[in-house]
């Protein structure tokens, strides 16, 4: 392991410890019901399901689907996620880049607004079908939500859809956004536009990102690289609670930024799940 890849991890232990206050680090973190936790049963099965190719979608093209969920009246939009060591390894990368967001694909978003180039670079070559394969489902349903979902670097790729998407449909479209285990995606500005534009939809719960016990991809990229988390995590404990953490990188050790301060600290293999039984791909 080079000293390059230690030092960013050291470093990124001691963003973590100095990103939140610690008057404010248990605030509000409750733990969610049965029912609760069963409400994201069918979306962690979707984010699942992106892995494969389901045959109920309206739209598959390599790791990306879009399909209709008549139980819950909402389109699903779902992207694929990475091999786990390969995701690792790229998010440690200290050649990791930020970029403003294409103002063709974003029109209007401030220019201080910087995202993950890689996640950009991707998001970008599948946003004009995605954003078609919603549209033609939205038309054969009118009236119906629009659900983001994705494991890993899909989940990474949902978040840019929940910020591409409302930018291009119709006024008065419900959207709503659920990842497994996220990386970080951009920078503070973006997680601000996130909290304001996104987390904020349903009543606080447009975005929920939940991460499983010592998931290492969730704590990635560090902040030391100007990365940050919008609000809306939920973290499964050891125990298989799951607790909702308020804020931005929350570092109680009930969040996943306290709970795994560093990559030597983590365990590749909870990044797969079980997300309330569901394991993701095929």
């Amino acid at each position: 392991m080079s000293r390059f890849f230690v030092l960013a991890i050291a470093l990124s232990s001691l963003s973590s410890l100095l990103a939140s206050p610690l008057a404010t680090k248990r605030q509000s973190i409750t733990t969610l019901s049965t029912t609760q936790i069963s409400a994201f049963k069918p979306f962690t099965f979707f984010a699942s399901a992106a892995y494969c190719d389901p045959s109920t979608t309206i739209n598959w093209s390599c790791g990306r689907y879009v399909g209709f969920d008549p139980s819950l009246n909402t389109v699903i939009a779902a992207h694929q996620g990475t091999n786990t060591s390969s995701i690792v390894a790229e998010l440690t990368d200290l050649d990791i880049f930020m970029k403003n967001l294409d103002s063709t694909l974003f029109p209007g978003i401030d220019p201080s607004v910087g995202v993950h180039s890689g996640f950009a670079d991707s998001q970008a070559r599948s946003a004009p079908d995605i954003l078609s394969a919603v549209q033609q489902t939205l038309s054969a349903h009118p009236g119906a939500s629009v659900t983001m979902t994705g494991h890993s670097l899909g989940a990474a790729l949902a978040l840019l859809d929940a910020v591409y998407l409302p930018l291009h449909l119709p006024t008065g479209t419900s959207f709503k956004t659920v990842t497994y285990g996220m990386p970080r995606v951009g920078n503070l500005a973006f997680a601000n536009y996130v909290d304001a534009q996104i987390t904020s939809l349903s009543g606080g719960t447009g975005l929920t990102h939940i991460n499983n016990k010592e998931d290492p991809v969730p704590i990635l990229p560090g902040m030391f690289l100007g990365f940050h988390h919008p609000s809306g995590e939920v973290h499964i404990q050891d125990s298989d609670a799951w607790d909702a953490c308020p804020g931005q990188d929350n570092s109680s050790d009930l969040c996943i930024v306290g709970d795994v301060p560093n990559v030597f600290e983590s365990d590749e293999a909870d990044h797969d799940g079980p997300y309330d039984g569901v394991e993701m791909g095929c």
